[in-house]
């Protein structure tokens, strides 16, 4: 997070003073507010005709079910057409809907399925939409902040709708939910309609081709992102878990802790105060430790909560339980909000949004028909099985790249990037063929090459060695070489007013120096040897002659935009505005 002249760290509340923020932030709280209303006071309805688990969970089933068809469509035409239209035009649609919903199901309770499927068919366009401008109305030293305050606003807003459907549902005709939600979506669409979000111009016409060919380039991105394939393998569990738990929330207040309605809304609202109250420490602390590390945390936190909920016959001690397990939610769906914001390009982000949102969705069905098992199982059976899906990805989240690094060993690549001496490269050796096919060996992609083209690089390039400790480029320098690891490990990091940031670690095959050789630009980050390196110095004319080969084009792009993303836009301004004219000219720079 920014600091200011005189090292103090600004209110994470100073936020509120960028005007787009704020009415995205009170456009999501009052329509938040509103859909929670619906969703429970859904729930309740259902339950209420033929109290049984199963018919709750193929309520919330209908909710989810347009992801399979929709999903990854929806992310490419967020991508290409303007976000602002869609999110407006998504809320004035849900609005009619809801305000329907009192007048048609009295008709046959089919209806409630219906509409909340369309609803979901809507949402289905609006959530990746309104997931990719957000890091577009703040900075990058804006961002946890934001997405701390976003996730109040998100989830923190329920408490006020789950306690007041309750309420409603308990002292006031039902209808009074909906109503009320068909009002906040008008509000929702109104604040949305002042903020300013820059318009995306799409390369091509969109035509069925495009869009499968789109889709296709934002889950190979999605793929070939290390750290965000990690999240991606994580997600099904947490998706089947959450699915299970909500749908068997209130079977579980109503039959094993004896709560009546208006408790099971207390119940509900309390989960997301302690959501709040976690979401406003994250604002603070978020940079402490590392996103991977946050999701440790999470997501063994909840999956111990969970177990002690379930064994529980209280409900006040279960409310207690519950609000606790929203405390520890907060870290994980925070942290892993950031990894996609710094990990994505604003050209794709709808795309990846999409495709999460389409996991999530198809992981909830999954553990809204597991909650069914309720009625052969017994609810505090499967309220167990939920609790202990979600410590496996607590578990994962320590090995997984990007995620697992541990804090020793973080702590110790960041003082190897402060204490690494200046640069003292020797002039190493010219590099041989037997140099290149070691190469190729840990960079298969290069193995297409011709004697020809190898011979030609070859001819340029030299092989340097580097001690244990040493500096091989530092942020800031004018030089335009790409380096290939041989053998040995580097990592490569960032200085934050005087604190480093670890970014990534580097072996054998892998390459750093693309950004400055295709830019023309400073180098972006420090490098330093982890261990005894071996490396392939190639000057950026020999570069630009690799990639005339199609499949090392298409990595370095990969690799050229995951670096991108992660490194601190406030450093580097001259990629504030990359679009995609820009990326274009980098293509043809690059031979891509």
């Amino acid at each position: 997070m920014a600091t200011t002249a005189l090292g103090v760290t600004p209110s994470p509340l100073a936020i509120f003073r960028n005007r787009n923020f704020t009415l995205l932030w009170s456009g999501q709280l009052v329509s938040t507010i509103g859909s929670s209303l619906t969703s429970l006071a859904a729930s309740i309805l259902v339950y209420r005709l033929t109290n049984s688990a199963m018919s709750v969970g193929l309520m919330l089933m209908a909710t989810a079910a347009p992801s399979l068809i929709l999903g990854l469509i929806a992310g490419v035409f967020v991508d290409r057409i303007d976000r602002k239209r869609i999110m407006i035009a998504a809320d004035l649609i849900r609005a009619g809907l809801v305000f329907s919903i009192p007048f048609l199901v009295p008709l046959n309770i089919l209806w409630l399925y219906i509409i909340v499927m369309l609803s979901s068919c809507v949402s289905t366009f609006f959530d990746p939409a309104h997931a990719s401008v957000l890091p577009e109305v703040a900075t990058d030293e804006e961002l946890a902040a934001a997405n701390s305050l976003m996730a109040i606003s998100a989830f923190g807003s329920t408490a006020v709708g789950f306690a007041a459907s309750g309420l409603i549902a308990s002292q006031f005709p039902i209808a009074w939910a909906f109503y009320i939600d068909a009002l906040t979506f008008l509000i929702s669409a109104l604040c949305i309609a002042f903020v300013g979000i820059r318009t995306i111009k799409p390369e091509g016409k969109t035509n069925v081709a495009t869009v499968f060919r789109n889709m296709r380039s934002g889950i190979s991105f999605l793929m070939h992102t290390p750290v965000l394939r990690s999240i991606f393998v994580l997600a099904p569990f947490i998706g089947i878990s959450f699915g299970m738990w909500n749908s068997l929330l209130l079977p579980f207040a109503r039959q094993a802790l004896g709560a009546n309605e208006f408790e099971y809304g207390l119940q509900e609202g309390l989960t997301s105060v302690g959501f709040v109250l976690s979401s406003l420490l994250m604002a603070r602390l978020s940079s402490r430790l590392r996103e991977g590390q946050w999701l440790v945390i999470s997501y063994l936190g909840m999956g111990l909560v969970g177990i002690i909920y379930a064994s529980l016959s209280s409900i006040w001690l279960a409310i207690a339980m519950v609000m606790i397990s929203g405390f520890m939610n907060a870290p994980a769906s925070i942290a892993r909000n950031l990894i996609v914001q710094r990990n994505t390009p604003r050209e794709t982000r709808g795309r990846v949004a999409s495709v999460f949102f389409v996991t999530r969705d198809i992981s909830f069905l999954v553990g809204m028909a597991a909650a069914g098992l309720a009625d052969v199982w017994g609810v505090r059976v499967m309220m167990v099985a939920s609790a202990l899906l979600v410590l496996v990805p607590g578990a994962l989240a320590l090995v997984l790249p990007g995620l697992g690094q541990p804090a020793a060993e973080w702590r110790r690549m960041v003082h190897l990037l402060r204490t690494a001496p200046s640069p003292k490269l020797g002039a190493g050796r010219a590099a041989t063929l037997a140099d290149f096919d070691l190469l190729i060996g840990k960079l298969p992609v290069l193995s297409n090459l011709s004697q020809k083209q190898r011979r030609a690089v070859i001819g340029q390039s030299c092989v340097i060695d580097v001690p244990a400790g040493a500096t091989i480029v530092c942020c800031g320098e004018k030089a335009d070489d790409v380096y290939f690891i041989l053998s040995g490990r580097a990592i490569a990091g960032i200085e934050e007013n005087g604190n480093y940031r670890s970014l990534e670690t580097m072996r054998a095959g892998d390459f750093f120096g693309e950004i400055a050789a295709l830019m023309n630009t400073p180098r972006t980050a420090n490098v330093v040897a982890d261990d005894a390196t071996t490396l392939l110095q190639v000057p950026a004319t020999a570069f630009r002659q690799l990639m005339q080969n199609p499949k090392l084009s298409q990595l370095v792009h990969m690799k050229f935009f995951e670096r991108m993303s992660r490194t601190s836009l406030g450093d580097l301004p001259r990629f504030a505005t990359l679009d995609q004219s820009a990326l274009k000219e980098l293509r043809t720079q690059s031979g891509g």
